[in-house]
């Protein structure tokens, strides 16, 4: 059971960014965040890793009780495709700060902290989408999440570079649309959009900051931005279903998390999408944080095999 009054260190390593909490119990000791990085699995990966982590723990306010720490819980990016790396990056966490270490995929932790644990179905729409669900058994079944260049479709970054591409198409002579009055807050002229693209230092996340740009104009009634919208839900209701499709007997139940959805009219929309394909939406309990942190307070949780203690993936 989790100890009410562990004092941990909690992270989530991501690509675009590296956040990090000390808590003890539910109460929220200090916070730091910074840049992201490239993932776990990428040549240096676990130093690389290792290294951000420990430069956003420099930056927590003075004070804290970092030596009374009792875990570390650690959601990053790239553990699905290294699972060696992975426990390489929890050795060097465990070996650093003398408490055992939990690493986790970025999904498996927002997963974690959605149902708190329990098996079911997640939706995280944020710059990427994907479908994370956990059977009885613990195994996970996933849908998408493939990355910008074969993947992620109804995302942050696919709602806005479909935006951009109906601001270059009206350009062109296609349908008019207010989002070229959006794009001209980025560039004089749209002929300057592919330029601004490949200069930006991150292009998929320069995308996903286009997409609240789409849905305002789709709230206000804009037909090119109110397909864009529509498409996206209909495509993120695909994935649920085809994460959810091994789900026994019981209609499909899944919580959603990331930016995306936390846009009112967008979770609107996509509920109704959801309710007309028989998919019930429920309350996320937590975050991917809050999955970190369950996995450094709780052993033989039923995604036990996915999380990385120590250097293995054995609870011990």
């Amino acid at each position: 059971m989790e100890a009410r009054n562990d004092v941990v260190l909690i992270a989530d390593v991501g690509k675009s960014r590296c956040r990090v909490e000390l808590r003890r119990g539910s109460e929220l000791l200090g916070a730091a965040d910074q840049h992201g990085f490239p993932g776990v699995h990428v040549d240096n990966g676990p130093a690389l890793a290792f290294d951000l982590l420990l430069e956003t723990v420099s930056q927590l306010p003075p004070g804290l009780p970092l030596d009374s720490l009792t875990g570390i819980g650690a959601a990053v990016a790239g553990v699905e495709a290294s699972a060696e790396k992975s426990r390489e990056l929890a050795v060097m966490l465990a070996q650093r700060f003398s408490v055992p270490a939990a690493v986790l995929s970025d999904a498996t932790a927002a997963q974690l902290g959605a149902l708190q644990g329990a098996p079911g179905t997640t939706l995280i729409v944020g710059t990427g989408a994907v479908a994370f669900r956990f059977d009885d058994a613990g195994v996970l079944h996933r849908a998408d999440g493939w990355g910008p260049y074969l993947g992620d479709r109804g995302s942050g970054r696919w709602i806005g570079q479909q935006g951009l591409q109906a601001v270059l198409e009206a350009y062109d002579g296609g349908p008019a649309t207010s989002l070229s009055a959006a794009a001209a807050a980025l560039v004089e002229s749209p002929e300057r959009l592919p330029g601004w693209l490949a200069e930006s230092e991150n292009p998929y996340r320069a995308m996903a900051r286009f997409a609240p740009s789409v849905l305002s104009a789709a709230e206000a009634g804009d037909a090119v931005a109110n397909g864009i919208i529509s498409e996206a839900c209909r495509i993120l209701t695909h994935t649920v279903q085809l994460a959810a499709g091994g789900d026994s007997g019981s209609a499909p139940r899944v919580a959603l998390l990331g930016g995306v959805v936390s846009s009112g009219f967008f979770a609107g929309l996509l509920r109704k999408s959801f309710a007309s394909a028989g998919i019930e939406v429920v309350a996320p309990l937590g975050d991917g944080l809050d999955g970190a942190a369950l996995a450094a307070t709780r052993r033989g949780l039923l995604q036990e095999r996915y999380i990385h203690r120590d250097g293995t993936n054995r609870p011990h």
